[in-house]
């Protein structure tokens, strides 16, 4: 009380300081005080009221408690009173059990009576019942089966109730109505046949449909009547709960399944294409029965049976079982990709589950998957290990039927493009590639006998049909993987371009021995050149086919690392390309050698036709030639062109021939240059559309002869340090070698040139192409001839 005091002073005294802060609020201290006198006696009032309040209902309360404790004492005398007239009535309710009993009795005669016409015409209603089932007239039959089952039921509950100990009875009543069991089970066969063929019912008969629907309606509402009386009573009849409705959908799943399983017609084999075949089937008869489980079978059904729903879950976990059952046979690769397309793909496209007659009840993107994606997974593994060693098998088969058409007697056959190949046909790929590659060979060796000339196409290019052979089965197979996903897509153009890089290790294998072979006897085979020009040209198609190829199946250039492979297939390729013009211009200068060995002897100096001959030869051969693919026939047609100025230069430093006069000298170099310009002449014609330059070669035979040619011995160093300033790679030899064929020079001559170009150092311009460094001069050493 004291602290509250103290507060309430301070809280004055703050409040009667926070009035009187200025002189004139002095003045008003009368109406302050007036003013907090007001306070004070509202609030002693609300106290005085809230005392007063709170004192009545204590009073109240008291009050209240007195008339309960009052009621309480009136209820405790009742319930004395009420015990004692109970044990006074005991004996009373003793002598009552024989009414009791009675009225027991009573009720069960009752019942009796009630049901004696039914149990008297047991016999015959069982009758009619069978007659009517096997007449089809189900609902009239479950009628009277109802009636036989209320009648036993009834009789037994109430022999329950009386006595649930007496078994003799209850079996007595049970065996009186033994029929009814057999007549239940007897309707339910055919209620389970005609759902076995509900799809077919529905169309011819949907009434007979309903008609079974109905009847497992109503045992399903009895089951739920009897078990609620359970409750009650813990009496269940015999054979109950039914639970037909559950039985109904078994049966529906059973149905679902042997159907699917049931459309396997044929084996592998009776049919390689038993699977495709097996499939297609599946697709067209789960599409047919939901398509009418929608449109009719939902008709018939109560709507919260949900039929449409539970038969796609039942066809869906049937397909899902099935093909887990194919998946886990020893499949072959055709098979695993009709497996996986169809699962993957047709599954769930507008052929199957996504048909437009199905939306929208069927949610395609709601389906579980058929197969578990390690299965999946593992497929694909399998797949990629069986289409490996098919490639490789198929590219030996490939390149084995192209080599045994190289030795034939005839050029190769041609295109509609005109491209030189065999007359390999485009069989449709089939799974089994061996089958295939047997049945294409056959197709083949029927035109390894003919005797026709091979054809070219419009731009006139020879070709094997090696890289279309090849190329059509990786386009098959990549077709193929493309149906199933993007990522097998991707693996197998991998493992094809992979394949593709060991094929050409072979390739180029092959071509070596070819021509080793042709080597050996020059006469066999005898299209030899046509078919070593259509290697060449095959590069060339290889390296577009790859091109397109990966242009055709690959989503970004350096996807999955496969453009890495390109630069070693395209070095490959024309490592091919250049060791096949290499061989080509081998037999070209095996012709030519006779003819170039009479160059720089009397006989040419005399007028040999031998760089006539040359030409000719030359021009002959490249008539065929004309058939290479342009960026080969390039090379060929420049290798050519320094091939030959390199064999005239051998000629020259062979010392065949040594100048005894001016005039010899001045007829020898005109003649070179002649020959030159005759050569020159001759590789520009050849060169003509290829955008070759070919006069640089020539012009180091018409340099070779301006210093044969020099009439004044002084101006001999001059003019060969003019050669080898243009010509960096011309070695001591080489001089040597050309001023013993001028036959003019002295031995202190020779030495002072040699030794002074010795001296100096020529620096080759960037652009220059060594052709004097393949020249040997084998005879002739500068020590000898110095001596």
């Amino acid at each position: 009380m004291e602290e509250t005091g103290r507060e309430a002073v301070a809280t004055a005294v703050q409040r009667v300081a926070g009035m009187l802060q200025r002189p004139d609020q002095l003045d008003k201290v009368e109406q302050y005080r007036r003013r907090e006198a007001r306070k004070k006696a509202s609030v002693e009032a609300r106290l005085k009221a809230a005392i007063q309040s709170q004192l009545d209902g204590v009073r109240a309360g008291l009050s209240q408690l007195h008339s309960a404790l009052n009621d309480v004492k009136d209820v405790q005398q009742s319930l004395a009173d009420v015990s004692q007239d109970w044990r006074r009535s005991i004996n009373t309710i003793e002598s009552l059990r024989d009414v009791k009993d009675a009225v027991v009795r009573h009720s069960q005669l009752a019942a009796a009576v009630e049901n004696l016409k039914n149990i008297f015409s047991v016999p015959e209603i069982v009758r009619d019942t069978q007659d009517l089932i096997e007449q089809g007239a189900l609902l009239q039959a479950h009628r009277k089966l109802m009636d036989l089952e209320c009648s036993r039921d009834g009789l037994m509950c109430e022999q329950y109730r009386m006595d649930s100990r007496n078994t003799r009875d209850m079996t007595l009543i049970h065996s009186y109505f033994g029929s009814t069991q057999a007549l239940s089970d007897e309707l339910a066969k055919q209620l389970w046949m005609v759902l076995q063929r509900s799809l077919v019912t529905v169309r011819r008969d949907p009434t007979l449909l309903v008609s079974v629907v109905r009847i497992i309606e109503r045992e399903e509402k009895i089951d739920r009547r009897i078990l609620d009386r359970k409750k009650q009573t813990g009496f269940v009849p015999p054979g109950r709960p039914k639970s037909w409705k559950e039985k109904m959908f078994a049966v529906l799943d059973r149905t679902v399944t042997t159907r699917i399983e049931g459309t396997q017609a044929d084996t592998r084999e009776s049919d390689k294409m038993w699977l495709v075949r097996h499939l297609e089937i599946i697709r067209k008869y789960v599409l047919d029965d939901l398509v009418v489980a929608k449109t009719l079978m939902a008709q018939c059904f109560p709507p919260h049976y949900e039929i449409f729903r539970n038969l796609l879950s039942m066809y869906h976990q049937a397909l899902s079982t099935r093909m887990q059952e194919l998946a886990s046979e020893d499949l072959e690769a055709n098979e695993i990709v009709s497996l996986l397309t169809w699962v993957l793909n047709t599954y769930t496209s507008a052929e199957m589950m996504g048909n437009m007659e199905l939306a929208p009840e069927v949610d395609v993107s709601a389906l579980e998957p058929l197969l578990s994606p390690h299965v999946v997974s593992e497929l694909l593994d399998t797949y990629m290990s069986t289409l490996t060693s098919n490639i490789i098998a198929w590219l030996r088969k490939a390149l084995e039927t192209d080599k045994k058409d190289w030795v034939k007697e005839t050029e190769p056959e041609a295109d509609q493009d005109g491209y030189y190949q065999t007359t390999l046909p485009a069989i449709v790929f089939q799974s089994n590639i061996i089958a295939w590659l047997r049945k294409a060979l056959e197709t083949d060796k029927k035109d390894w006998v003919k005797e026709t000339e091979p054809e070219a196409d419009q731009d006139g290019y020879y070709q094997t049909t090696l890289p279309a052979i090849v190329f059509q089965m990786f386009e098959q197979n990549l077709q193929v993987a493309a149906q199933i996903s993007e990522d097998l897509k991707t693996k197998v153009l991998v493992l094809c371009l992979q394949q593709m890089n060991s094929f050409l290790s072979r390739y180029r294998d092959e071509a070596q021995l070819y021509k080793e072979e042709h080597l050996r006897d020059r006469q066999r085979p005898h299209c030899y050149v046509q078919y070593m020009v259509a290697i060449i040209n095959n590069c060339q198609t290889f390296k577009e086919s790859i091109v397109s190829l990966k242009r055709k199946y690959l989503r970004s250039a350096g996807e999955d690392g496969v453009s890495v492979s390109q630069p070693s297939m395209d070095g490959v390729l024309d490592a091919i390309a250049d060791e096949g013009c290499r061989s080509l211009l081998e037999e070209v200068f095996l012709d030519l050698e006779q003819h170039l060995s009479e160059l720089m002897t009397k006989k040419w100096l005399s007028g040999s036709k031998a760089v006539d001959i040359i030409c000719v030869t030359v021009e002959d051969y490249f008539n065929d030639f004309a058939k290479i693919k342009k960026p080969y026939k390039k090379r060929l047609t420049a290798e050519a062109h320094r091939r030959v100025v390199v064999e005239y230069l051998r000629a020259v430093m062979a010392k065949r021939i040594s100048f005894r006069s001016p005039e010899e000298r001045k007829e020898g170099a005109e003649r070179m240059v002649r020959e030159a310009e005759q050569l020159r002449f001759l590789f520009r014609k050849l060169a003509s559309g290829l955008g070759e330059e070919a006069d640089g070669y020539c012009d180091t035979i018409t340099a070779v002869a301006e210093v044969i040619k020099l009439t004044d011995p002084s101006l001999l160093y001059l003019e060969v340090s003019t050669l080898v300033s243009k010509y960096p790679d011309i070695r001591d030899e080489h001089i040597g070698a050309l001023l013993a064929m001028r036959g003019d020079a002295s031995r202190d001559m020779k030495q002072t040139i040699i030794e002074t170009l010795e001296q100096g150092t020529t620096q080759a311009s960037p652009n220059y192409v060594p052709i004097f460094r393949d020249i040997t001069v084998h005879s002739l050493n500068v020590t000898k001839l110095l001596k």
